[in-house]
């Protein structure tokens, strides 16, 4: 061999460990760097006529397992879903309040018990109804349950409005990694052409892959181009020769009314597009798919659960109230159903309307027999019929009665009256005498008039007798008859129908308000549970992908030393094939 092929090979075999041992110092200072795979600069040798010349470097690459992979992928989205309903169901959680006191009295913050509140304060007006404080104790009870409720739907709407607003964030993240990984397909391709190492490039993918998944459950394959091509699950292109943006808009203000449908036009939650087709059905997995799930179904069926208790808490107390009547009665009543003057008035029974003075006597009365009047009009001119009192139906389209004397006021005693198809008392199906007002959990309110003392708590019936006297007191506060009323009605078992998730029962408001309660602990519980299992799946198949294609130090750290002696063995050749050059040319110069 001559001294020019042996020095040729010791530079190769220089140069090559030269190369792996950057290589692995690169793997060593990237041993924390996530999404970074070991490479191995892979050498082979060089033969010239039959000869070896030496070695050469002929690629750095990377082994990453492609089912391991996979799997990781499905994992990440499991996650990501999983982690996204965890945190917004404990929020919801925390919205209902807690059964028990944190500071170890029996005393909780939940609907049931402020609901039990209300009870008790009852209990106690029962035995002095004429206490003024204890009204006063009752009214504020209310209001905490009302306000509890508006405040708890407004908190489900917000979580709502975040949903959206976080589905728009995710939303352009992908965007960003889809256009990355586009750029990288593009950057891959053309280093792959000029015979240069694209590992690192399929590290930065795999990367933005992962980051893809954690928002939305995706498809994925490798086209025979070398292009990473994404896919929703149903076959839309998210990334095949380019990046396809997603669009997405978010809602400009967020209620109970607010919804998506598929197809829809009309103002609510927009559809998730890319190229004018709507995706969001096909996203059911990672961040955007949960997001989704908790602003479309599981917030509102915890609405729908929170309506139906504020409905048949106004139900209850409404019933009471409409059949009662405040000492001295309001100058004026005015119902909360939509109705005019030609809407049929189907009725049976008699109802009693009076005006009296402002302590509880008589100044006129009426009975009318409802069935007599086929329309809302007709009963309008009977009432006007009534002396010292006024009807109409007002400029919102509900029912109004006026007492006309100064100082007078409108008491009703619904009788025998029944009106509807549920056949409702006549105060009752007009809503003329309603102590809750509002049609839900998100605007339910004690009525405005009783809550700034404008008019007293109705606890007064007014006379059923046969014939009533003008001057004689039809009107008497103080009777705990009207208090046990409104507390049977509030204790007493109905029954609730299924919605929300919860089947139908039957119990208490308190009883179905802890219901509602612990259906939100169980869901948050079991959101935390699942939480905790597709954590450590994913974690496994993240171990187990970099025990697989990952840095290992130890390894690592082995090899450099064992590469640095190749290096120090490769230039002692040159130094020694450099030594016979310069013997040899003494040599020659000698002769």
């Amino acid at each position: 061999m001559s001294l020019n092929i042996a020095r040729s090979i010791a530079f190769s075999g220089l140069s090559a460990t030269s190369v792996q041992i950057s290589v692995t110092s690169s793997n060593i200072s990237n041993a924390d760097t996530t999404g970074y795979t070991a490479k191995t600069a892979s050498q082979s040798s060089s033969v010239t006529n039959g000869v070896g010349t030496g070695v050469t470097v002929s690629g750095i690459t990377s082994t990453v397992d492609k089912l391991l992979l996979k799997s990781l992928i499905g994992a990440t989205s499991d996650l990501g879903s999983a982690d996204t309903t965890n945190t917004y169901l404990t929020s919801l959680e925390k919205l209902y309040g807690s059964t028990s006191s944190t500071d170890g009295s029996s005393t909780g913050t939940s609907l049931a018990n402020s609901i039990a509140s209300l009870e008790s304060a009852l209990s106690s007006l029962a035995s002095t109804p004429s206490s003024a404080s204890l009204q006063s104790n009752v009214i504020s009870a209310l209001d905490d349950v009302a306000s509890q409720l508006r405040e708890t739907s407004s908190g489900i709407q917000k979580l709502r409005s975040d949903a959206d607003q976080d589905i728009s964030s995710s939303i352009d993240d992908v965007n960003s990694n889809l256009q990355e990984i586009a750029d990288l397909n593009a950057a891959i391709k053309q280093t792959a052409a000029a015979g240069q190492s694209t590992a690192d490039l399929e590290d930065q993918r795999n990367t933005a892959l992962q980051d893809i998944a954690s928002k939305m459950n995706i498809s994925y394959f490798t086209a025979s181009n070398g292009d990473l091509q994404i896919y929703t699950t149903s076959g839309q292109a998210l990334v095949d020769s380019s990046a396809h943006t997603i669009s997405y808009t978010t809602a400009a203000s967020v209620t109970a009314s607010t919804t998506y449908a598929a197809g829809s036009s009309s103002s609510g939650f927009s559809a998730i597009e890319v190229n004018g087709v709507d995706i969001t059905s096909q996203i059911s997995g990672g961040d955007i798919g949960a997001l989704v799930t908790l602003r479309d179904k599981t917030l509102p069926a915890a609405q729908s659960q929170l309506d139906q208790l504020a409905q048949q808490l106004a139900s209850a107390m409404n019933g009471i109230s409409n059949g009662a009547s405040a000492v001295p009665a309001p100058t004026s009543l005015t119902g909360t159903t939509a109705v005019t003057s030609s809407t049929a008035l189907s009725a049976t029974g008699t109802v009693r309307i009076a005006a009296t003075d402002q302590s509880g006597k008589l100044v006129s009365y009426g009975d009318l027999d409802l069935s007599s009047y086929a329309t809302v009009g007709d009963l309008v001119t009977a009432i006007n019929g009534i002396s010292g009192l006024s009807a109409s139906v007002d400029s919102d389209g509900h029912l109004l009665i006026t007492a006309t004397g100064s100082g007078n006021g409108v008491a009703i005693n619904e009788m025998t009256s029944a009106v509807g198809s549920s056949g409702d008392g006549f105060s009752d199906y007009f809503g003329l005498n309603d102590l809750v007002t509002g049609t839900g959990a998100s605007d339910i309110a004690v009525n405005s008039k009783i809550l700034t003392g404008t008019s007293e708590l109705q606890l007064a019936t007014l006379d059923s007798s046969s014939s009533l006297t003008v001057g004689s007191t039809v009107l008497s506060s103080g009777s705990a008859t009207v208090v046990n009323a409104f507390y049977d009605a509030l204790t007493e078992s109905r029954t609730f129908s299924s919605t929300g998730g919860l089947a139908a029962t039957t119990g208490s408001l308190a009883d179905y308000a802890s219901t509602i309660v612990s259906d939100v602990a169980s869901k948050s519980s079991q959101a935390s549970t699942n939480y905790t299992a597709k954590e450590t799946a994913q974690s496994t198949y993240a171990d187990s992908l970099s025990s697989q294609s990952g840095v290992n130090l130890d390894e690592e750290s082995a090899k450099l030393s064992t590469l640095q002696n190749k290096y120090s063995a490769a230039s002692a050749l040159i130094e020694a094939i450099n030594s016979m050059y310069s013997a040899l040319l003494s040599a020659v110069q000698s002769t």
